[in-house]
C-alpha cells in the first residue's frame, strides 16, 4: 500500500520501517545520519515492483542487458555523456565496487590518494585491502571546500596507484566545476593513476547546476576512469542493492577482470534492476519534486544553523542532501557527534570517521520532512545553549 503523501511520513511511520536509519539509536533519538531519505519512492518504481509481485516473478531472471542499456540512456539524456553498454557492468553495491577496484589496480602496500574528509567506506576499501591512504585534505575557504592537488604534487608518493574521487563530494557537498575536473584529469594522467569516480550523488545538485561525469572530460582521462554510480541515492532505493561500473576503456575493463573474476562480484536482483530501469527512464517528474524539497531543506539549514549554533561553520552544500557542520568554535568538550547524541538526542555521523582531526564536525542528513528537520535543529540549539 502506498503512502498518501510520499513526503509527509510521521516519526511513528518512519520508525515502523525496518531500516537501519531509524533503528540504530534509542527510540528517543531523532536520526539524521545514514544517507537515505525519509520519503517514499517514485511511482514508476512502485509500479515496476508491483508488476513483479503480481506476476510472482521470482525465478531466475533474464533481463538481457536491461540495466546496461538504461545506464546508457540515462547518461546521455541527463548528462550529455555518450557511453556504450559493453563498457557497463552491473554490481550490487558501490562500496563493493570500490573495494574491487582498489584490489584490481594496486598491490598491498601501494598508496591510494583520497581527499579528506571522506566517506568512511572509501577509507575501509584502502586499509581493508592492505593498501595505504595517501591523504589529500581539501582546503576550506569562505566559499567552500577546495581541492588541493598541488599538495600531492609537492610531495608525490611514488607507490600511489589509484585515486578515489567522490564527485559530488561526500561529506562536503561540493559539486566540482569543469575547471576543477580538468585539474583532476591532468593530475591523474600526470601521476599515472587509475581513478575510481564515485558519482552516486550526481543527480542531486542545487541552484541549477549540472553534473559533468569525470570520464566525459576527454579520452585520456576516460581511459583510466571507472565511474561507479547507482539510482539508490537519488531515488531512495538503497535496499534494492543495484549499481553499475562503467569502464572508460576496454583495456581498463580487461585489467579489472584479469584480477577479479566477474563471479566474485555477484549480480543485482531482478527487483533492483527493474526498479533502477524504471527510476532512470521514468522517474524524472518525481525526482524534480524531491530535489525541490531537498533544496528547500538545505536553504532552511543555511538560515537556521547560524542562529541555532552560533560560531559553527556550515557551508551550504552544492550537491547531496548531507550537511557538513564544523562545531569547533562551540567548545563542546567532547566529539561533536557524542555531544549531540547525549545532550540533544540527535543521531548524526561522527566527523572523526571521515578522517583524523574532524572530531569537532558532524554530518547531518537533511532528507526528511521540514517538521522533523526543525525538531532536529531545535534540539541541537537547546543542547548548545544549556551546555
Amino acid at each position: 500500500m502506498t503512502h498518501a503523501d510520499p513526503y509527509a511520513f510521521s516519526v511513528e511511520a518512519l520508525r515502523s520501517r525496518r531500516t537501519t536509519k531509524w533503528h540504530k539509536f534509542d527510540p528517543d533519538v531523532l536520526p539524521a545520519w545514514v544517507a537515505d531519505m525519509d520519503f517514499g519512492v517514485a511511482p514508476p518504481v512502485l509500479e515496476a515492483l508491483q508488476k513483479l509481485i503480481d506476476a510472482e516473478e521470482f525465478g531466475y531472471s533474464d533481463r538481457g542487458g536491461a540495466l546496461e542499456a538504461a545506464f546508457v540512456r540515462r547518461m546521455l539524456r541527463r548528462f550529455g555523456w555518450e557511453t556504450h553498454a559493453a563498457d557497463v557492468h552491473p554490481i550490487g553495491d558501490l562500496v563493493q565496487a570500490s573495494f574491487a577496484a582498489v584490489t584490481a589496480f594496486s598491490e598491498p602496500g601501494d598508496g591510494v590518494v583520497l581527499q579528506l574528509p571522506s566517506y568512511p567506506p572509501f577509507q575501509d576499501a584502502i586499509t581493508g585491502t592492505g593498501r595505504r591512504i595517501v591523504a589529500n585534505p581539501m582546503r576550506r575557504d569562505g566559499k567552500g571546500w577546495r581541492l588541493d592537488l598541488g599538495a600531492f604534487d609537492a610531495n608525490p608518493d611514488p607507490k600511489a596507484k589509484v585515486l578515489i574521487f567522490c564527485h559530488p563530494q561526500n561529506p562536503t557537498g561540493r559539486a566540482f566545476t569543469e575547471a576543477e575536473l580538468a585539474e583532476v584529469a591532468a593530475f591523474a594522467v600526470r601521476h599515472d593513476l587509475v581513478v575510481v569516480s564515485d558519482e552516486i550523488h550526481a543527480d542531486i545538485l542545487y541552484d541549477g547546476r549540472r553534473h559533468r561525469p569525470l570520464a566525459s572530460m576527454g579520452p585520456e582521462i576516460a581511459a583510466r576512469t571507472l565511474t561507479i554510480t547507482s539510482a539508490t541515492k537519488g531515488y531512495n532505493i538503497p535496499a534494492l542493492r543495484t549499481a553499475a561500473i562503467h569502464f572508460g576503456s576496454p583495456a581498463l575493463r580487461q585489467r579489472f577482470f584479469a584480477r577479479l573474476p566477474a563471479k566474485l562480484l555477484g549480480f543485482p536482483s531482478v527487483m533492483g534492476i527493474d526498479a533502477t530501469v524504471a527510476a532512470w527512464d521514468a522517474g524524472d517528474p518525481w525526482f524534480a519534486e524531491t530535489l525541490a524539497r531537498l533544496e528547500a531543506n538545505r536553504d532552511y539549514l543555511a538560515r537556521a544553523i547560524p542562529e541555532a549554533l552560533p560560531g559553527a561553520v556550515f557551508l551550504p552544500p552544492e550537491a547531496t542532501y548531507l550537511a557538513w557542520i564544523d562545531c569547533a568554535a562551540l567548545d563542546l568538550g567532547m566529539p561533536a557527534q557524542q555531544f549531540f547524541l547525549e545532550r540533544a538526542r540527535v543521531g548524526l555521523n561522527a566527523g572523526e570517521t571521515f578522517g583524523s582531526g574532524y572530531d569537532a564536525c558532524v554530518r547531518l542528513n537533511f532528507a526528511t520532512t521540514p517538521a522533523i528537520l526543525q525538531e532536529i535543529v531545535g534540539r541541537m540549539a537547546d543542547a548548545v545553549r544549556q551546555r
